[in-house]
């Protein structure tokens, strides 16, 4: 049969059923092409540094004295600790995953899942979380833009005119209206590089400015709320917090997808360069961050640690606008992959042809959808603990595990066994104690809320 192929192909009677199939092959490949996650495979090994840094070092790394605050000494460095191995035992495992079949890539954290779990559960159970944590990043990453924006603008001219942290949320807004229609990943490396570096040097600047402030007068490590179920609700929180704060999961295969694989040199190589050293910055950026905004502020720390440092004031608006640059990069990495879900339905679903009209559209009315919910329901605190823990937990902790369980089912009480279940059971605790700890806090911050201030 193999061998009649070239005679076949000749035939003008050829079999329509192939020709068909031929057909739709190319269109598929045309979509693909335009795709962006799967448009361009030219990435290096230095745009997975780069991009997993912009990914995860983010907001979270603000919050983490706070976290540490309500987690105490023992508790939070613990959880800090174990947070950053597990996860990057977690994230191995998606890098090795990801080209696990011979001859094909799982370009998307869903068509993994869809392997593990089958075509339709698959959908079903990373979808949803994986939306909510992309979307849920960009609505909190609107905020934090925002806000530090009017920090820069109060620092830089306290005698100014007030103005609202709305009209702050929409400048940060606008500068997404432009960069979006960037294309796939490989168009936005210079945005995430930038990123990459304003994080390392934000996270830098928290620190040396809170040993320059020094210890504080009366400085206190205790729990800071005054009742038991205060303090465990806030120890929640934390928990979501930390969750938070490593994130870089929910876009790991997508970032994998654009590094060029051959049999012999497959992406999880170059991919896992990348990741190493990602995680040697965070782990720069997130532990002197963590435990000296701790050790200088105690209990009195904000939840964003550059709110609790006033002076100087040059060096706090710079570190302020650095957080800008560095959260518009965030921003654009968590949503390519929302951008392909949402152009893969409209094309592949719905049938409309790839335009770049059709970019234009959906973009611009997903930008102004988190620009909306931002300017709503702008509580950074609790947002952090809910989203880390209701949807961070199960993308970062567990997820993949389960899904390493289910596919390569490691012997029973083996090593890979043991380490997989640990890290279930770790997950699976933050998904249910953060969220209620995260809740709390935005009601609480919501008594006193009144909109678009």
């Amino acid at each position: 049969m193999g061998t009649q192929a070239p005679q076949f192909e000749a035939d003008p009677k050829k079999d329509p059923n192939s020709l068909m199939d031929e057909e739709k092959i190319r269109k598929q490949k045309e979509i693909d092409d335009w795709l962006p996650i799967t448009s361009s495979r030219n990435a290096k090994w230095w745009y997975s540094a780069f991009h997993n840094v912009t990914a995860m070092v983010g907001a979270g790394v603000l919050s983490l004295p706070s976290a540490m605050a309500s987690l105490g000494w023992g508790p939070g460095v613990t959880v800090l600790v174990i947070s950053w191995v597990v996860t990057l035992y977690t994230l191995w495992q998606m890098v090795e995953m990801h080209e696990m079949v011979p001859g094909k890539r799982f370009d998307r954290y869903h068509e993994l899942g869809q392997h593990a779990f089958g075509e339709k559960l698959g959908l079903y159970i990373v979808v949803p979380q994986q939306l909510v944590v992309e979307v849920g990043v960009n609505i909190v990453y609107m905020v934090t833009g925002g806000q530090s924006l009017k920090k820069f603008y109060d620092t830089v001219c306290p005698s100014c005119t007030k103005i609202k942290q709305t009209y702050f949320i929409m400048i940060f807004a606008s500068v997404h209206f432009v960069l979006s229609h960037l294309p796939n990943f490989n168009s936005i490396s210079g945005v995430s590089l930038a990123a990459a570096v304003m994080s390392l040097s934000y996270s830098t600047i928290a620190w040396a400015a809170s040993v320059h402030k020094g210890i504080q007068e009366d400085v206190q490590y205790g729990y800071k709320a005054h009742s038991t179920p205060g303090t465990v609700f806030n120890f929640f929180t934390a928990l979501g917090d930390v969750a938070f704060a490593y994130a870089g999961h929910n876009v790991v295969l997508e970032i994998q997808a654009t590094i060029p694989s051959t049999p012999d040199k497959p992406s999880k190589g170059p991919m896992w360069r990348g990741v190493i050293v990602a995680y040697i910055v965070v782990a720069l950026c997130y532990f002197p961050v963590a435990i000296i905004g701790y050790w200088m502020f105690g209990n009195s720390v904000k939840d964003n640690i550059l709110l609790s440092l006033e002076k100087p004031a040059w060096l706090i608006a710079m570190a302020n606008m650095f957080v800008v640059i560095h959260v518009i990069g965030s921003y654009q990495i968590y949503a390519m992959p929302v951008f392909d879900m949402i152009e893969t339905v409209l094309v592949k679903k719905l049938h409309f042809r790839p335009s770049f009209l059709l970019r234009f559209v959906s973009r611009n009315i997903y930008v102004g959808f988190t620009m909306f919910i931002g300017i709503t329901f702008p509580f950074f605190g609790g947002l952090l603990g809910f989203f880390g823990g209701f949807v961070f937990a199960p993308t970062t902790y567990f997820l993949p595990c389960v899904m390493w369980l289910a596919i390569y089912k490691p012997k029973k009480f083996s090593l890979s066994w043991w380490s997989n279940w640990v890290a279930i059971v770790l997950g699976v605790l933050l998904m249910i104690l953060a969220p209620i700890g995260g809740l709390r806090t935005i009601i609480l911050q919501a008594k006193d809320y009144k909109f678009y201030s």
